[in-house]
């Protein structure tokens, strides 16, 4: 799977998860809501410091946001 569409399904599957809008975890990360869309549509490549602050918002570690099995795994 690309990495890009990995991340982007990981980041929707762990925002859900945890109850989180697209804007809340938007203001979290302070990132826009539009690139939070498009992320989780894998529309946009992320610079590492956007994956860490995603990751930083939604209380996992950046491996997890690249984790194949992270969203079929129960995401803990």
């Amino acid at each position: 799977m690309d990495v890009v569409v990995l991340l982007g399904r990981n980041v929707r599957a762990f925002r859900r998860l945890r109850g989180l809008s697209q804007e809340q975890l938007a203001l979290e990360a302070d990132m826009k809501r539009s690139y939070v869309s498009d992320l989780e549509r894998g529309t946009r490549n992320p610079t590492v410091r956007a994956v860490g602050r995603l990751a930083v918002a939604l209380g996992v570690s950046a491996a997890d946001l690249l984790d194949e099995n992270a969203a079929t795994d129960g995401l803990r």
